[in-house]
């Protein structure tokens, strides 16, 4: 997935970056809300971390202008205030989860996880594809009963394809979600992955369309 996350603690917003891109997401980091809306304003993401408090303004009033407008990308809060007032007002102003500081990364990677099922409409970790198994929470995948070891990009950009059945999604698109703002990527990056995938999962896993880009193959 494509995330932002706007957090001003250096030290923190490190750690979620590493930890998060560990996963194979894709992060763009800001420390300012004016750097959070022009970034929200030229990129389409699939999920936002929050601080509630930064440098130019508090997150709350981020999030509702974020609603009012019609904006439905899911939020998670980040926030340090451990009054049980101010989770609730974060809820309430549209934000899909809280996570107090300090909190466990481990525990950040698996609410990620979980609000990006309910949003794909599936909030059953466990789906079938074929002779595929996929266990979105652990990020697992059997076929035909026998475990496959996927890299973190290599999940990444199956579980993209996976979000979209059907759905043709082109190399740039590809790109977008798997890596951030400045990354060196190599022209034949996502062809390189999709030959691996189809090496491990099975050929008609993946579809191509020549010039136009990648689909998830019939079950």
């Amino acid at each position: 997935m494509r995330i932002l996350l706007i957090e001003d603690d250096t030290v923190l917003g490190a750690a979620v970056r590493d930890q998060i891109g560990a996963d194979g997401h894709s992060v763009d980091w800001v420390t300012r809300l004016d750097a959070a809306r022009d970034s929200m304003a030229g990129t389409a993401y699939e999920l936002v971390l929050l601080d509630l408090m930064l440098p130019d303004g508090r997150g709350i009033g981020f999030l509702k202008t974020l609603r009012n407008r019609g904006d439905a990308t899911p939020v998670i809060i980040l926030t340090a205030l451990d009054q049980v007032s101010d989770r609730i007002d974060g809820l309430n102003a549209g934000a899909d989860d809280c996570l107090v500081k300090p909190f466990d990364l481990a525990e950040l990677s698996a609410r990620i996880r979980s609000v990006a099922r309910r949003y794909a409409g599936n909030p059953n970790p466990i789906i079938s594809h074929g002779t595929l198994d996929i266990d979105l929470a652990a990020r697992s995948i059997r076929r035909a009963g026998k475990p496959i070891q996927l890299t973190a990009r290599e999940w990444a950009l199956f579980e993209a394809l996976l979000a979209r059945p059907g759905q043709l999604l082109s190399k740039a698109q590809l790109e977008e979600k798997l890596y951030a703002f400045g990354a060196e990527i190599e022209s034949n990056t996502i062809e390189v992955h999709v030959s691996r995938l189809r090496k491990k999962l099975g050929a008609d896993v993946i579809e191509t369309e020549r010039g136009m880009g990648y689909r998830l193959g019939e079950p």
